[in-house]
């Protein structure tokens, strides 16, 4: 019986203590996952729930019944069974006879192993389906936190953390509910059919080696859940390098960092794999303790029993059933050990994905916010503040309207703080003072999705999703149809090059868009927008990014999308927003000039300044291109790529993260 028990010991060797320790934390996790585990609007999952625990007191009761039948095969083959054999009795002498007892231990053990399999089975989809809610709603809750928590967040150790905490949530589900209470009744049958069959000796040898088993056990668990904590937070960190440098990889080869970027993920595993090699040595030394903790007490039942026998008042099958039994506590004790690891373990995986899911949103709908209703489109900014840290205000009181069907444009230098009006338009953080009114009404007083829905945006870096051509179209309506999608596409400027294509609009775009060439991706993002059809339009530096054959193409087709709407411009070259209606020039967070393009070159203040530097530039572009000497040129554009879709995919930079004040 010995190897069977120690290769069970084996399978289970990463094994800890009950959960009683952890008792304060996982209570507070059951009482989170209880709803998704007990779901009120589920009749069908809670009926499976009652018939899973059924299977498994009934596997239970099965597995202790299994010592019985070895024990009393072993009599019977010894001869020494105390129950009399008559011929006339052929009920009696079946139970007597050693193959009937061998083919009934092996139907408990068989029956045992049916139950347990038929319990996971209908307790799968309870699992499961609490592990879809949740990862559902951790999902959603991910969306609704704010701009400024996903700047601060790295994506690898995001996507991490939601990994494990979603393998924690089943680990909790399956071993609390099924397995945790039931394994307890289970020691204290044991524990009973000892005290029955034999006496209380043999149950203070069973309590003492429980004892000290989990005393051990708990300690030693502590111990190493501190070096687990370190070895998951270093493949956390190797992981968030190695997404890091994947997605910059365009980057990487521009600078020849290849090994600059393998050596940093490789100290990254290095701190893993030290790591590592303390949690499996740590796992050792648990598991030799708990060897010789376990064996010293089954020794000393079976030195017992031995003395009985030769006393004469117990029988072999005696001697193999408290083996048996001894056999059948470890399993369970063993089992708890690993639940108490498992649990704990999913308790310190979970932690940081319930710290995501109590934190609340910072930008929320006030309770009884209406929806946004627009008739016109006229924004108004009213004495607008703004500080993405306390100590740096970057928006100072600013002032300005945008009329409706008008178009405005802000330029400024760099951290003058332009891109901050489109984000506030967007509600994606809340003001320090002032207000953002739209046809009269407080965006911080309706609801964000009503708010969202009425304004467009073309983005200066535009990332897209990396599914088909079609499907980043007609994200900007999802209900539109494939005529309508087509139809955007051509007001953009795109249909062309993409029925070029191979597979046309079913086309991949690869990761972040890279696939496409800047222009092409700007015209997509156009489409996009054009298919929402919104009254609001915002273009933030939407062509700053582009060569100049390119972004003539594309501010053709912006001033056909931004007709006869409302629309704001964040302007990098001045040449683009010449038509605006009137265009505000902010400095240091303050509206510093305002005026048509003529009015500011007339006032030669910081617009002059501004527009002259850039003629300077594009002029002596210009020039270099006549002497031939364009290569030479180290701030020229690229030239335009646009035929991407029908040749060999080409990608884009990926552009840096704008200012954040910008």
């Amino acid at each position: 019986m010995w190897p069977a028990m120690s290769d069970h010991h084996h399978r289970h060797a990463d094994s800890k203590p009950p959960a009683v320790a952890a008792e304060a934390s996982l209570l507070r996790t059951v009482v989170h996952l209880w709803p998704y585990i007990w779901p009120s609007d589920r009749a069908d999952l809670k009926a499976r729930i009652w018939v899973a625990m059924a299977l498994l007191l009934a596997a239970k009761l099965a597995t202790i019944a299994v010592p019985f039948t070895y024990k009393w095969a072993t009599d019977a083959l010894a001869g020494t069974g105390s129950a009399p054999v008559a011929s006339s009795d052929w009920l009696v002498w079946a139970m007597a006879a050693p193959i009937a007892m061998t083919i009934a231990y092996g139907g408990m053990r068989i029956l045992m192993a049916a139950l347990t399999q038929l319990r996971d089975g209908v307790f799968a989809q309870v699992a499961m389906n609490a592990v879809r809610r949740l990862a559902y709603r951790t999902f959603i809750h991910m969306h609704e936190l704010s701009l400024r928590f996903h700047l601060e967040r790295k994506t690898g150790g995001l996507t991490r953390v939601l990994e494990r905490g979603r393998n924690a949530i089943e680990t909790i589900v399956r071993m609390v509910i099924l397995q945790l209470a039931p394994t307890i009744i289970e020691l204290l049958l044991i524990i009973g059919v000892l005290m029955w069959q034999f006496d209380w000796r043999y149950v203070a040898v069973v309590l003492a080696t429980v004892t000290v088993y989990m005393v051990y056990t708990y300690l030693a668990t502590e111990w190493r859940i501190g070096i687990r904590r370190k070895m998951n937070e270093s493949d956390t960190d190797a992981n968030v390098k190695a997404i890091d440098s994947l997605l910059n990889y365009e980057t990487v080869k521009y600078f020849s960092a290849e090994e600059r970027e393998a050596a940093r993920y490789d100290k990254s595993m290095e701190r893993y794999e030290k790591n590592s090699v303390k949690a499996y040595t740590s796992l050792a030394v648990l598991n030799a303790g708990q060897a010789v903790i376990f064996t010293a007490g089954l020794a000393a039942a079976m030195v017992m029993c031995a003395f009985e026998i030769r006393g004469g008042t117990k029988t072999v099958g005696d001697f193999v059933m408290v083996n048996a039994m001894m056999i059948q506590l470890y399993q369970p004790l063993n089992f708890m050990g690993m639940v108490y690891r498992e649990i704990k373990q999913a308790i310190i995986d979970i932690e940081l994905m319930f710290s995501i899911l109590n934190r609340d949103p910072e930008i929320k709908d006030i309770a009884t916010a209406p929806e946004l209703k627009v008739t016109r489109g006229h924004v108004r900014f009213e004495n607008v503040e703004f500080s993405y840290e306390p100590d740096r205000k970057i928006l100072k009181g600013i002032s300005f309207e945008v009329p409706a069907g008008k178009t405005v444009a802000v330029v400024g230098p760099s951290g003058a703080g332009k891109s901050t009006l489109s984000r506030l338009l967007f509600r994606f953080y809340d003001l320090a003072g002032g207000r953002v009114m739209i046809d009269g009404q407080d965006i911080a007083r309706v609801t964000q999705k009503s708010l969202r829905k009425v304004i467009g945006m073309v983005p200066q870096d535009t990332v897209l999703f990396n599914d088909t051509i079609r499907y980043n179209i007609r994200y900007g309506r999802w209900e539109a149809s494939d005529a309508e999608v087509e139809q955007a596409a051509s007001m953009a400027q795109i249909d062309n090059l993409i029925r070029m294509a191979p597979k046309g609009y079913d086309t991949e775009v690869g990761e972040r868009g890279l696939k496409l060439s800047g222009g092409e991706k700007q015209r997509v993002a156009i489409a996009r927008t054009i298919l929402k059809a919104p009254p609001i339009l915002v273009l933030d530096e939407a062509t700053s990014a582009l060569d100049s054959h390119t972004e003539r193409e594309i501010q053709d087709a912006l001033e056909r999308v931004s007709k006869g709407r409302t629309t704001l411009v964040i302007a990098h070259r001045l040449s683009t927003i010449v038509g605006a209606d009137e265009i505000i020039v902010l400095e240091a967070g303050e509206i510093v000039e305002r005026g048509t393009h003529a009015v500011l070159l007339a006032k030669k203040g910081l617009y002059e300044s501004m527009w002259n530097r850039q003629r300077e530039a594009e002029e002596a572009r210009e020039k270099l291109a006549r002497t031939g000497e364009d290569e030479a040129a180290p701030n020229r554009n690229p030239p335009p790529v646009d035929d991407v879709l029908t040749t060999a995919p080409a990608a884009d930079p990926v552009e840096a993260p704008a200012d954040a004040a910008e």
